[in-house]
């Protein structure tokens, strides 16, 4: 999809860059959102460690550090936005300027 918008991007693969607790951190921050609402709570490693999403804020980005498929995805940032692709066409968000409108 960005590509077909020509929309230059680097793509990072979460299973071989994971995130650092800070990067996490800082996205949540951006996104304005808790750890909680980008918990994939039917994860297979979600349902073996028995999380419901109500952990503590530093216990779920602790636990998305080390198990990077918790963390909902695909996460884009441009410099102080960031959004989360669910639905993929949210990633348009970042190419647009702040307070326009972002479809093609």
């Amino acid at each position: 999809m960005l590509d077909a918008q020509e929309i230059p991007y680097r793509y990072r693969d979460y299973r071989r860059e994971p995130l650092s607790e800070a990067e996490i951190r800082d996205l949540l921050r951006l996104l304005g959102r808790p750890a909680s609402d980008l918990l994939r709570r039917h994860d297979r490693v979600a349902r073996e460690l028995g999380l419901a999403g109500d952990e503590a804020e530093e216990e779920l980005v602790r636990l998305m550090a080390t198990h990077p498929t918790l963390l909902q995805r695909p996460i884009g940032r441009l410099g102080g936005r960031a959004v989360v692709g669910r639905p993929p066409e949210t990633l348009l968000a970042l190419a647009a300027p702040p307070g326009s409108d972002p479809a093609p």
